[in-house]
Protein backbone atom coordinates (compact mmCIF):
# COMPACT_ATOMS: atom_id res chain seq x y z
CA UNK A 1 0.00 0.00 0.00
CA UNK A 2 1.15 3.16 -0.99
CA UNK A 3 1.65 5.99 1.70
CA UNK A 4 2.60 9.74 1.29
CA UNK A 5 5.31 10.69 3.73
CA UNK A 6 4.87 14.39 5.01
CA UNK A 7 6.53 17.17 2.42
CA UNK A 8 8.91 18.57 4.71
CA UNK A 9 10.31 14.96 5.77
CA UNK A 10 10.95 14.58 2.26
CA UNK A 11 12.86 18.21 1.97
CA UNK A 12 14.83 16.94 5.30
CA UNK A 13 16.51 14.42 3.62
CA UNK A 14 17.14 16.05 0.21
CA UNK A 15 18.15 19.21 2.51
CA UNK A 16 20.71 16.78 4.37
CA UNK A 17 22.05 15.01 0.94
CA UNK A 18 22.16 17.90 -0.91
CA UNK A 19 24.13 19.92 1.53
CA UNK A 20 26.80 17.13 2.05
CA UNK A 21 27.49 16.45 -1.32
CA UNK A 22 27.49 19.64 -2.66
CA UNK A 23 29.91 20.76 0.69
CA UNK A 24 32.58 18.22 -0.13
CA UNK A 25 33.24 19.73 -3.91
CA UNK A 26 34.23 22.97 -2.02
CA UNK A 27 35.71 21.92 1.51
CA UNK A 28 38.41 19.78 0.00
CA UNK A 29 40.11 22.82 -1.27
CA UNK A 30 41.29 24.65 2.10
CA UNK A 31 42.96 21.15 2.77
CA UNK A 32 44.78 20.58 0.10
CA UNK A 33 48.48 22.41 1.20
CA UNK A 34 48.08 20.16 4.27
CA UNK A 35 47.21 17.12 1.98
CA UNK A 36 50.21 17.58 0.05
CA UNK A 37 52.68 17.68 2.92
CA UNK A 38 51.30 15.13 5.02
CA UNK A 39 50.73 12.27 2.30
CA UNK A 40 54.38 13.80 0.61
CA UNK A 41 53.04 14.16 -2.85
CA UNK A 42 53.09 16.98 -5.63
CA UNK A 43 50.74 19.69 -6.61
CA UNK A 44 49.90 18.50 -9.75
CA UNK A 45 48.58 15.31 -7.92
CA UNK A 46 47.09 16.67 -5.49
CA UNK A 47 44.85 19.05 -7.80
CA UNK A 48 43.21 15.38 -8.38
CA UNK A 49 41.67 14.67 -5.25
CA UNK A 50 39.51 17.99 -6.03
CA UNK A 51 39.07 17.15 -9.97
CA UNK A 52 37.98 13.92 -9.65
CA UNK A 53 35.59 14.31 -7.31
CA UNK A 54 34.23 16.63 -9.75
CA UNK A 55 34.43 15.26 -12.65
CA UNK A 56 32.66 11.71 -11.02
CA UNK A 57 29.73 13.83 -10.06
CA UNK A 58 29.44 15.48 -13.66
CA UNK A 59 29.93 12.89 -15.79
CA UNK A 60 26.94 10.71 -13.96
CA UNK A 61 24.71 12.39 -12.12
CA UNK A 62 22.13 12.41 -16.01
CA UNK A 63 22.35 8.62 -15.73
CA UNK A 64 22.13 8.30 -12.42
CA UNK A 65 19.02 10.07 -12.68
CA UNK A 66 17.45 8.29 -15.71
CA UNK A 67 18.27 5.25 -13.09
CA UNK A 68 16.13 6.83 -10.26
CA UNK A 69 13.08 6.54 -13.05
CA UNK A 70 13.42 3.44 -13.59
CA UNK A 71 14.46 1.35 -9.99
CA UNK A 72 13.01 3.80 -7.73
CA UNK A 73 14.63 7.15 -6.15
CA UNK A 74 14.47 5.65 -3.09
CA UNK A 75 17.06 3.32 -3.99
CA UNK A 76 19.20 5.44 -5.54
CA UNK A 77 18.92 7.89 -2.56
CA UNK A 78 20.03 5.14 0.04
CA UNK A 79 22.67 3.66 -2.44
CA UNK A 80 24.19 6.97 -2.71
CA UNK A 81 24.54 7.78 1.38
CA UNK A 82 25.63 4.66 1.57
CA UNK A 83 28.44 4.97 -0.99
CA UNK A 84 29.39 8.34 -0.17
CA UNK A 85 29.63 7.27 3.91
CA UNK A 86 31.75 4.43 2.92
CA UNK A 87 34.07 6.36 0.52
CA UNK A 88 33.91 9.52 2.94
CA UNK A 89 35.80 6.58 5.14
CA UNK A 90 38.01 5.57 3.34
CA UNK A 91 39.38 9.27 2.67
CA UNK A 92 39.61 9.59 5.63
CA UNK A 93 41.69 6.45 6.38
CA UNK A 94 44.16 6.89 3.15
CA UNK A 95 47.55 6.61 3.41
CA UNK A 96 48.50 7.43 0.26
CA UNK A 97 47.16 10.10 -2.45
CA UNK A 98 46.65 7.30 -5.19
CA UNK A 99 44.31 5.78 -2.56
CA UNK A 100 42.98 8.98 -1.79
CA UNK A 101 42.26 10.11 -5.56
CA UNK A 102 40.37 6.74 -6.02
CA UNK A 103 37.90 7.14 -2.55
CA UNK A 104 37.26 10.65 -3.71
CA UNK A 105 36.65 9.35 -7.41
CA UNK A 106 34.14 6.85 -5.83
CA UNK A 107 32.59 9.43 -2.85
CA UNK A 108 31.90 11.58 -6.42
CA UNK A 109 29.39 8.27 -7.11
CA UNK A 110 27.76 8.64 -4.46
CA UNK A 111 27.16 12.03 -4.45
CA UNK A 112 25.99 12.06 -8.23
CA UNK A 113 23.26 8.95 -7.21
CA UNK A 114 22.22 11.75 -4.22
CA UNK A 115 21.89 15.12 -5.94
CA UNK A 116 20.24 12.99 -9.27
CA UNK A 117 16.82 12.51 -7.69
CA UNK A 118 16.97 15.72 -5.30
CA UNK A 119 14.91 17.99 -7.36
CA UNK A 120 12.69 15.14 -8.02
CA UNK A 121 11.88 14.01 -4.89
CA UNK A 122 11.17 17.69 -3.53
CA UNK A 123 9.00 18.17 -6.68
CA UNK A 124 6.98 14.80 -5.97
CA UNK A 125 6.11 15.49 -2.40
CA UNK A 126 5.28 18.79 -2.95
CA UNK A 127 2.18 20.26 -4.74
CA UNK A 128 2.57 22.59 -8.00
CA UNK A 129 1.77 26.06 -5.91
CA UNK A 130 4.48 25.36 -3.49
CA UNK A 131 7.25 24.10 -5.55
CA UNK A 132 9.08 27.09 -6.36
CA UNK A 133 9.57 27.94 -3.08
CA UNK A 134 10.62 24.32 -2.34
CA UNK A 135 13.07 24.38 -4.54
CA UNK A 136 14.53 27.93 -3.77
CA UNK A 137 14.60 26.59 -0.24
CA UNK A 138 16.69 23.64 -1.63
CA UNK A 139 18.90 25.89 -3.95
CA UNK A 140 19.65 28.02 -0.36
CA UNK A 141 20.63 24.51 1.43
CA UNK A 142 23.33 23.85 -2.23
CA UNK A 143 24.87 27.29 -1.77
CA UNK A 144 25.56 26.92 1.54
CA UNK A 145 27.12 23.66 1.01
CA UNK A 146 29.24 25.20 -1.91
CA UNK A 147 30.03 28.43 -0.17
CA UNK A 148 30.27 27.45 3.77
CA UNK A 149 32.65 24.52 2.79
CA UNK A 150 36.23 26.56 2.96
CA UNK A 151 34.93 28.03 6.65
CA UNK A 152 34.44 24.22 7.81
CA UNK A 153 37.49 23.18 6.62
CA UNK A 154 39.54 25.41 7.97
CA UNK A 155 37.88 24.97 11.38
CA UNK A 156 38.20 21.30 11.45
CA UNK A 157 41.70 21.66 10.20
CA UNK A 158 42.13 23.90 13.17
CA UNK A 159 41.03 22.13 16.06
CA UNK A 160 41.63 18.21 14.28
CA UNK A 161 43.31 16.80 11.06
CA UNK A 162 42.69 16.77 7.84
CA UNK A 163 41.29 13.19 8.28
CA UNK A 164 38.06 14.71 10.00
CA UNK A 165 36.87 16.49 6.79
CA UNK A 166 35.91 13.07 5.39
CA UNK A 167 34.98 11.13 8.94
CA UNK A 168 32.47 14.03 9.49
CA UNK A 169 30.48 12.46 6.40
CA UNK A 170 30.25 9.14 7.98
CA UNK A 171 27.48 9.04 10.56
CA UNK A 172 25.77 11.91 8.61
CA UNK A 173 25.22 9.77 5.88
CA UNK A 174 24.18 6.26 7.37
CA UNK A 175 21.82 8.25 9.33
CA UNK A 176 20.40 9.68 5.95
CA UNK A 177 20.54 6.04 4.61
CA UNK A 178 18.25 4.47 7.38
CA UNK A 179 16.30 7.13 7.48
CA UNK A 180 15.43 7.02 3.41
CA UNK A 181 14.93 3.50 4.33
CA UNK A 182 12.41 3.89 6.60
CA UNK A 183 10.90 6.89 5.61
CA UNK A 184 10.36 6.62 1.94
CA UNK A 185 9.56 2.98 1.65
CA UNK A 186 6.15 2.47 -0.13
CA UNK A 187 5.80 5.99 -1.34
CA UNK A 188 6.00 7.43 -4.47
CA UNK A 189 10.08 7.38 -4.11
CA UNK A 190 9.65 3.65 -4.28
CA UNK A 191 7.78 3.44 -7.93
CA UNK A 192 9.63 1.38 -10.33
CA UNK A 193 9.15 0.67 -14.59
CA UNK A 194 9.56 -1.98 -16.08
CA UNK A 195 12.10 -0.24 -19.16
CA UNK A 196 15.93 -0.99 -19.75
CA UNK A 197 18.81 1.14 -18.69
CA UNK A 198 20.74 2.47 -21.18
CA UNK A 199 24.75 1.48 -20.68
CA UNK A 200 26.01 2.51 -23.73
CA UNK A 201 24.34 5.97 -23.29
CA UNK A 202 25.41 6.30 -20.17
CA UNK A 203 28.96 5.54 -20.98
CA UNK A 204 29.40 7.70 -24.15
CA UNK A 205 27.84 10.53 -21.67
CA UNK A 206 30.14 9.85 -18.79
CA UNK A 207 33.20 9.76 -21.51
CA UNK A 208 31.98 13.07 -23.21
CA UNK A 209 31.64 15.13 -19.96
CA UNK A 210 34.82 13.44 -18.54
CA UNK A 211 37.18 14.61 -20.88
CA UNK A 212 35.66 18.08 -21.56
CA UNK A 213 36.14 18.49 -17.69
CA UNK A 214 39.61 17.59 -17.74
CA UNK A 215 40.32 19.92 -20.98
CA UNK A 216 38.87 22.45 -19.53
CA UNK A 217 40.48 22.07 -16.31
CA UNK A 218 43.94 21.71 -17.04
CA UNK A 219 44.11 23.89 -20.37
CA UNK A 220 46.12 26.90 -19.16
CA UNK A 221 48.85 24.31 -17.46
CA UNK A 222 48.99 22.07 -19.92
CA UNK A 223 48.36 25.10 -23.26
CA UNK A 224 45.45 25.46 -24.84
CA UNK A 225 46.84 24.07 -28.31
CA UNK A 226 48.92 21.12 -26.68
CA UNK A 227 48.14 18.18 -28.03
CA UNK A 228 46.83 16.55 -24.62
CA UNK A 229 44.10 19.44 -24.54
CA UNK A 230 43.18 18.80 -28.04
CA UNK A 231 43.11 15.42 -28.01
CA UNK A 232 40.68 15.96 -24.97
CA UNK A 233 38.35 18.44 -26.53
CA UNK A 234 37.85 16.40 -29.73
CA UNK A 235 37.85 13.07 -27.47
CA UNK A 236 34.38 15.15 -25.70
CA UNK A 237 32.85 16.26 -29.07
CA UNK A 238 33.47 13.03 -30.72
CA UNK A 239 31.58 11.11 -27.30
CA UNK A 240 29.09 13.37 -26.96
CA UNK A 241 28.04 13.52 -30.93
CA UNK A 242 28.26 9.69 -30.82
CA UNK A 243 25.81 10.00 -27.60
CA UNK A 244 23.50 11.81 -29.06
CA UNK A 245 23.23 9.65 -32.47
CA UNK A 246 22.98 6.61 -29.85
CA UNK A 247 19.91 7.97 -27.89
CA UNK A 248 17.87 8.91 -31.30
CA UNK A 249 17.87 5.64 -32.50
CA UNK A 250 16.84 3.22 -28.85
CA UNK A 251 13.94 3.50 -27.16
CA UNK A 252 14.66 3.83 -24.16
CA UNK A 253 16.90 6.60 -23.94
CA UNK A 254 18.98 8.40 -20.96
CA UNK A 255 17.45 11.39 -21.99
CA UNK A 256 14.41 11.59 -24.75
CA UNK A 257 15.87 13.59 -27.97
CA UNK A 258 12.58 15.18 -28.18
CA UNK A 259 13.10 16.97 -24.69
CA UNK A 260 15.68 18.98 -26.14
CA UNK A 261 13.08 20.31 -28.85
CA UNK A 262 10.91 21.75 -25.72
CA UNK A 263 12.54 25.39 -25.78
CA UNK A 264 10.57 25.25 -22.10
CA UNK A 265 13.19 22.59 -20.71
CA UNK A 266 16.17 23.59 -23.23
CA UNK A 267 16.52 27.23 -22.86
CA UNK A 268 15.75 26.93 -18.64
CA UNK A 269 19.17 24.68 -18.74
CA UNK A 270 21.05 26.56 -20.59
CA UNK A 271 20.11 29.76 -18.67
CA UNK A 272 21.29 27.97 -15.74
CA UNK A 273 24.63 27.23 -17.70
CA UNK A 274 24.90 30.72 -18.08
CA UNK A 275 24.48 31.73 -15.16
CA UNK A 276 26.86 29.59 -12.86
CA UNK A 277 29.10 30.58 -16.01
CA UNK A 278 29.21 34.22 -15.50
CA UNK A 279 28.45 33.65 -11.57
CA UNK A 280 32.30 31.63 -11.21
CA UNK A 281 34.26 34.16 -13.31
CA UNK A 282 33.76 36.46 -10.32
CA UNK A 283 34.08 33.68 -8.13
CA UNK A 284 37.28 32.96 -9.44
CA UNK A 285 38.68 36.26 -9.74
CA UNK A 286 37.25 38.01 -7.19
CA UNK A 287 39.52 36.82 -3.82
CA UNK A 288 42.72 37.56 -6.10
CA UNK A 289 41.11 41.21 -6.35
CA UNK A 290 40.73 41.31 -2.60
CA UNK A 291 44.11 40.04 -1.36
CA UNK A 292 46.43 41.48 -3.94
CA UNK A 293 45.39 45.20 -4.95
CA UNK A 294 42.66 45.73 -2.10
CA UNK A 295 45.20 43.65 0.39
CA UNK A 296 42.74 42.06 2.51
CA UNK A 297 43.88 39.34 4.40
CA UNK A 298 43.13 35.74 3.43
CA UNK A 299 40.38 35.97 6.23
CA UNK A 300 38.95 39.21 5.19
CA UNK A 301 38.64 38.37 1.61
CA UNK A 302 36.91 34.94 2.77
CA UNK A 303 34.47 36.77 5.02
CA UNK A 304 33.61 39.54 2.49
CA UNK A 305 33.31 36.77 -0.42
CA UNK A 306 30.65 35.52 2.02
CA UNK A 307 28.25 38.73 1.07
CA UNK A 308 26.63 37.69 -2.31
CA UNK A 309 26.10 34.00 -0.84
CA UNK A 310 24.48 34.84 2.05
CA UNK A 311 21.78 36.61 -0.47
CA UNK A 312 21.00 33.02 -1.61
CA UNK A 313 20.22 32.38 2.38
CA UNK A 314 16.96 34.57 2.79
CA UNK A 315 16.30 35.29 -0.59
CA UNK A 316 14.90 32.21 -2.81
CA UNK A 317 11.97 31.41 -0.59
CA UNK A 318 10.50 34.12 -1.36
CA UNK A 319 11.42 34.28 -4.57
CA UNK A 320 10.06 30.79 -5.30
CA UNK A 321 6.84 32.21 -3.54
CA UNK A 322 6.30 34.65 -6.08
CA UNK A 323 6.87 32.42 -8.89
CA UNK A 324 4.12 29.98 -7.61
CA UNK A 325 2.07 32.84 -8.11
CA UNK A 326 3.25 34.78 -11.66
CA UNK A 327 5.25 32.12 -12.92
CA UNK A 328 9.20 31.85 -13.51
CA UNK A 329 9.81 33.75 -16.96
CA UNK A 330 9.88 37.70 -15.64
CA UNK A 331 11.52 36.91 -12.17
CA UNK A 332 14.26 34.68 -14.36
CA UNK A 333 15.05 37.48 -16.94
CA UNK A 334 14.94 40.40 -14.30
CA UNK A 335 17.85 38.27 -12.43
CA UNK A 336 19.93 37.30 -14.78
CA UNK A 337 19.69 41.11 -16.05
CA UNK A 338 20.76 42.10 -12.22
CA UNK A 339 23.44 39.74 -12.03
CA UNK A 340 24.81 41.12 -15.72
CA UNK A 341 24.38 44.71 -14.10
CA UNK A 342 26.08 43.56 -11.15
CA UNK A 343 29.32 42.02 -13.03
CA UNK A 344 29.79 44.98 -14.84
CA UNK A 345 29.79 47.78 -11.87
CA UNK A 346 32.57 45.48 -10.10
CA UNK A 347 34.50 45.90 -13.82
CA UNK A 348 33.66 49.33 -13.90
CA UNK A 349 36.06 51.14 -12.12
CA UNK A 350 39.66 52.19 -13.12
CA UNK A 351 40.88 51.92 -9.52
CA UNK A 352 41.03 49.95 -6.71
CA UNK A 353 37.25 49.99 -4.82
CA UNK A 354 36.80 50.76 -1.16
CA UNK A 355 35.05 48.08 0.68
CA UNK A 356 31.25 49.90 0.68
CA UNK A 357 31.49 50.07 -2.99
CA UNK A 358 32.74 46.43 -3.29
CA UNK A 359 30.44 45.12 -0.76
CA UNK A 360 27.25 46.58 -2.26
CA UNK A 361 28.16 45.22 -5.35
CA UNK A 362 28.62 41.75 -4.76
CA UNK A 363 25.20 42.01 -2.31
CA UNK A 364 23.07 43.26 -5.62
CA UNK A 365 25.14 40.23 -7.56
CA UNK A 366 23.59 37.76 -4.98
CA UNK A 367 20.33 38.95 -5.07
CA UNK A 368 19.99 38.83 -8.88
CA UNK A 369 20.88 34.71 -8.52
CA UNK A 370 19.12 34.33 -5.66
CA UNK A 371 16.21 35.49 -7.89
CA UNK A 372 16.47 34.30 -10.78
CA UNK A 373 17.46 29.84 -9.36
CA UNK A 374 14.47 28.83 -7.82
CA UNK A 375 12.11 29.96 -10.64
CA UNK A 376 14.54 28.54 -13.19
CA UNK A 377 14.61 25.24 -11.65
CA UNK A 378 11.12 25.17 -11.16
CA UNK A 379 10.18 25.72 -14.97
CA UNK A 380 12.64 22.83 -15.77
CA UNK A 381 11.30 20.25 -13.53
CA UNK A 382 7.70 21.57 -14.84
CA UNK A 383 9.00 21.00 -18.32
CA UNK A 384 8.87 17.01 -18.19
CA UNK A 385 6.23 14.60 -17.46
CA UNK A 386 6.66 12.77 -13.86
CA UNK A 387 8.36 9.54 -15.38
CA UNK A 388 11.48 11.84 -16.59
CA UNK A 389 11.85 14.02 -13.39
CA UNK A 390 14.68 12.18 -12.37
CA UNK A 391 16.57 12.80 -15.58
CA UNK A 392 15.67 16.55 -15.26
CA UNK A 393 16.55 16.67 -11.62
CA UNK A 394 20.06 15.25 -12.76
CA UNK A 395 20.21 18.29 -15.35
CA UNK A 396 19.42 20.67 -12.74
CA UNK A 397 23.21 19.28 -11.57
CA UNK A 398 25.00 19.07 -14.23
CA UNK A 399 24.29 22.51 -15.66
CA UNK A 400 25.11 23.79 -12.72
CA UNK A 401 28.66 22.12 -12.30
CA UNK A 402 29.24 22.40 -16.28
CA UNK A 403 28.64 26.58 -15.91
CA UNK A 404 31.08 26.21 -12.98
CA UNK A 405 33.79 24.49 -14.57
CA UNK A 406 33.38 26.81 -17.97
CA UNK A 407 33.40 30.40 -15.55
CA UNK A 408 36.29 29.28 -13.64
CA UNK A 409 38.63 27.77 -17.24
CA UNK A 410 37.23 30.66 -18.96
CA UNK A 411 38.22 33.68 -16.36
CA UNK A 412 41.51 31.95 -15.77
CA UNK A 413 42.16 31.91 -19.38
CA UNK A 414 41.43 35.03 -20.25
CA UNK A 415 42.81 36.97 -16.75
CA UNK A 416 46.24 34.67 -17.22
CA UNK A 417 46.92 35.41 -20.70
CA UNK A 418 46.40 39.51 -20.43
CA UNK A 419 48.25 39.64 -17.15
CA UNK A 420 51.27 37.77 -19.10
CA UNK A 421 51.44 39.96 -21.65
CA UNK A 422 50.67 43.89 -19.85
CA UNK A 423 52.47 43.13 -16.98
CA UNK A 424 55.99 41.14 -18.27
CA UNK A 425 55.89 38.65 -15.37
CA UNK A 426 54.63 34.72 -16.08
CA UNK A 427 51.89 34.79 -13.17
CA UNK A 428 50.66 36.38 -9.75
CA UNK A 429 53.25 34.80 -7.92
CA UNK A 430 55.16 37.52 -8.60
CA UNK A 431 53.05 40.46 -8.62
CA UNK A 432 53.54 43.62 -6.69
CA UNK A 433 52.25 46.75 -6.53
CA UNK A 434 53.81 48.10 -10.01
CA UNK A 435 51.36 45.42 -11.45
CA UNK A 436 48.13 47.05 -10.49
CA UNK A 437 47.18 48.45 -13.73
CA UNK A 438 47.82 45.15 -15.32
CA UNK A 439 45.76 43.28 -12.58
CA UNK A 440 43.43 45.54 -13.15
CA UNK A 441 42.78 45.26 -17.29
CA UNK A 442 42.87 41.29 -17.02
CA UNK A 443 40.51 41.01 -14.03
CA UNK A 444 37.64 43.72 -15.90
CA UNK A 445 38.51 41.86 -19.39
CA UNK A 446 37.61 38.63 -17.27
CA UNK A 447 34.87 39.59 -15.68
CA UNK A 448 33.11 41.13 -19.52
CA UNK A 449 33.48 37.42 -19.96
CA UNK A 450 30.84 36.92 -17.36
CA UNK A 451 28.90 39.74 -18.58
CA UNK A 452 28.27 38.32 -21.71
CA UNK A 453 27.27 34.95 -20.01
CA UNK A 454 24.81 36.97 -18.39
CA UNK A 455 23.50 38.48 -21.77
CA UNK A 456 23.41 35.11 -23.32
CA UNK A 457 21.31 34.05 -19.95
CA UNK A 458 18.66 37.26 -20.06
CA UNK A 459 17.93 35.84 -23.82
CA UNK A 460 17.40 32.13 -23.40
CA UNK A 461 14.91 33.19 -20.51
CA UNK A 462 13.35 35.62 -22.87
CA UNK A 463 12.86 33.65 -25.90
CA UNK A 464 11.76 30.51 -23.61
CA UNK A 465 7.84 32.40 -23.80
CA UNK A 466 5.68 33.73 -22.05
CA UNK A 467 3.79 30.13 -20.13
CA UNK A 468 7.04 29.43 -18.51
Amino acid sequence: MQKNPSKWTVFALVATGSFMSTLDSSIVNVALPVLMKELKTTMVAIEWVVLVYLIAFTSLILSFGRLSDIIGRRWILISGHILFSCFSLLCALSPTVELLIFARALQGVGGAMIMSCSQALIVDAFPESQRAKALGSIGTVVAGGLTSGPAIGGFLLTHFSWWMIFAINVPVGLMAAVCASRLLKNTPADLRRKEPFDLIGGFLIAAGFGTLFVALTHAYDWGYTSAKVLTLLISSVAFLALFIRHEMHISHPIIAPNLFAQKGFTLPVLSSVALYTALFTMVFLMPFYLILPMGYSEAQAGTVMMIPFALLFVVPPFSGAIADRMGSRFLCIVGMGILAIALLLLAWPEKVSTFPAIASKLALLGFGVALFLPPNHTAIMGAVPPKTRGVASGMVGAARNLGMVIGVALAGAVFNHLFTQTSGCNGLSEYTPYMENAFLLAYRSALGCGILAACAGTLFAWYRGKHT
